[in-house]
């Protein structure tokens, strides 16, 4: 098989190239990208015979076009403002495409992707991506699912906290600065609660969960739970959902007078020109947040379902922790993220997802051969179900 990767100089993009090369399969990896400076960071562990190097402008449908001409399905790692002009690429050359973006505006190309034949695979990535696959199998082991309580977050190991804020980069500041002006929705009682990103650090909104291995983390509202729960058609039974980022203690106690204070406005600061106060923070301390080559990086991600099977109050969680391997200093975040769009783009020029349109990792991913292949990459996910006590 031909695959084609947007962005391949990326983070995420170096570690699904090194992943692609690695299969026997995989007789070509197309890397696209602006530059190819990073693939040296890569080259001692990875076949790069397999990886042929272009060059291209990705707002550009016509070149996007020849490119995929060329192959038999598309990773999409670019920033989201790229979607629109590779999603309409993939419409006109027939071309499936796996991207890692939230599916918001994505929905709207369901008929046109059937009509052309393709897949379109948002959401296949770490959060939103392999939590997603662990809704779905979850739904099939429940009668009713009453509670979806759904953690992931990336963050320094406790000796690579060496900043204020405990934390460092694992992917774009920019991106997490935008993330802490998250607006949310959450059901508590069965009520659906709005949490407006100025609220999201709230502490009403956040509270702490122990992580097996790690200890106390604080868990902060992360984006739309309702719009998942919607889909799995569960809202009317739902009584609890939230979908949380984790991180050290502290985080929320930083960010919240920082909102307040501004800090985190895109409005241009009167007297500096066009610079925003995110800008400022963007510029300021992304360069402090790097990780140097012997820290790792830390993904853990939590799932709790409760509900009834077979008249029976039942508990299912499923945990994982991923971390960072110092020898190829292939971050555990771009493993998630990197690994689980590799293992999809297979799984659809395979066959083993036959589904044309625009398509969810909720419902069309098959968990038990998702989880496998995550395996096979050193990626564990533990499951343990409980019955309760009514």
């Amino acid at each position: 098989m031909k695959i084609l990767v947007l962005g391949g100089c990326g983070i995420q993009g170096r570690t699904a190239l090194y992943d692609l090369a690695s299969d026997e399969h995989v007789k070509e990896v197309i890397c696209a990208d602006i530059r190819f400076d990073e693939l040296s960071k890569i080259k001692d562990f990875t076949d790069m015979s397999k990886i042929k190097e272009v060059r291209v402008d990705a707002k550009n449908k016509d070149d996007l076009i020849n490119l995929y001409k060329k192959v038999d399905v598309v990773i999409d790692l670019l920033p989201m403002d790229f979607k629109k002009f590779v999603n309409e690429a993939a419409l006109e050359a027939r071309v499936s495409v796996v991207n890692t973006n939230y599916a918001h505006l994505t929905e709207q190309l369901d008929e046109s992707a059937k009509k052309a034949g393709i897949t379109i695979m948002p959401e296949c990535g770490l959060d939103p991506g392999i939590d997603l696959v662990i809704y779905g199998d979850a739904k099939n082991r429940f009668d009713e699912i009453h509670v979806i309580d759904s953690y992931c977050g990336g963050f320094p190991e406790k000796q690579a906290c060496t900043n204020p804020l405990n934390y460092k980069l694992s992917w774009i500041w920019k991106g997490v600065l935008s993330s802490t002006m998250r607006e949310g929705r959450i059901i508590r009682d069965k009520k659906i609660i709005e949490i407006p990103a100025m609220n999201q650090h709230d502490e009403e909104y956040v509270h702490m969960i122990d992580f097996p291995g790690l200890g106390t983390l604080e868990a902060i509202p992360n984006g739309d739970a309702v719009y998942f729960t919607d889909l799995l058609g569960l809202t009317d039974a739902i009584t609890r959902t939230g979908r949380y980022s984790l991180r050290w203690p502290g985080w929320s106690a930083f960010w919240r007078p920082m909102k307040k204070l501004g800090f985190l406005s895109e409005d241009p600061v009167k007297g500096l020109g066009d610079v925003s106060p995110i800008d400022f923070l963007d510029k300021l301390l992304g360069p402090q947040l790097e990780y140097k080559d012997d820290e790792k990086d830390l993904i853990a991600m939590i799932n709790i379902f409760e509900g009834t099977k077979d008249k029976k109050k039942m508990r299912f969680t499923s945990t994982m922790l991923i971390e960072r391997d110092l020898d190829t200093g292939i971050m555990a975040m771009s493993k998630g993220v990197g690994y689980t769009a590799s293992i999809v783009a297979k799984m659809l020029v395979r066959g083993d997802i036959k589904e044309k349109g625009v398509l969810s990792p909720l419902k069309h991913i098959p968990a038990k051969k998702f989880i496998n292949s995550l395996k096979r990459r050193g990626i564990e996910i533990k499951e343990e179900t409980r019955i309760l006590e009514t």
